[in-house]
């Protein structure tokens, strides 16, 4: 067996290290993914987060469909996106916008509150149960509760039907 020189041996290596270097190139995410994602959280918006990045969008949909992890940064961008929605509806809904009625000369402030009472009762549930994590409370306990409530609900109408029932006196 013949001796190797030194030099070979640090060919090698340089080789190797190249070769690892090339393949973490070849696995990283192109450019655009970053600020795709970033345009996609802040719009919510497929077609403006494309717009963004400079891309057109079936490469994010073709992505999307052969990379796992870019799917999920997908989502998880989507969710914020729609969280900051949420967040930006809830403010106008809290503090009305600013719009002038037709023919007016001055703006008024408006609130919708049709809108505000689903998005209410969309999250009724999903806020109760943040609630009682947050007051550790067990699902038993709401349990009994909403049967309290139920139960207490049932003598007031039977209460007011059986006052309605009662005949009067003619006096």
């Amino acid at each position: 067996m013949a001796a190797r020189s030194p030099g070979a041996s640090l060919t090698r290596a340089a080789k190797a290290r190249a070769g690892e270097t090339s393949a973490r190139r070849a696995s990283a995410p192109p450019r655009w993914v970053k600020p795709f994602l970033a345009a996609l959280a802040d719009t919510s918006n497929v077609a403006a987060a494309a717009r963004k990045a400079k891309i057109d969008t079936s490469a994010a949909y073709q992505r999307r469909r052969n990379d796992a992890a870019f799917n999920r940064q997908w989502q998880i961008a989507l969710c914020e996106g729609y969280d900051n929605l949420e967040m930006e509806l809830l403010h106008r809904l809290r503090t009305g916008e600013v719009k002038p009625p037709p023919g007016a000369k001055r703006a008024a402030r408006s609130f919708d509150n049709a809108t505000a009472f689903r998005l209410l009762a969309a999250h009724r549930e999903s806020a109760a149960r943040q609630r009682a994590i947050r007051d550790q409370v067990s699902a038993a306990d709401i349990r009994a509760s909403i049967d309290r409530k139920v139960e207490e609900l049932r003598q007031r109408v039977m209460a007011a039907k059986a006052l309605s029932e009662r005949p009067r006196d003619a006096g």
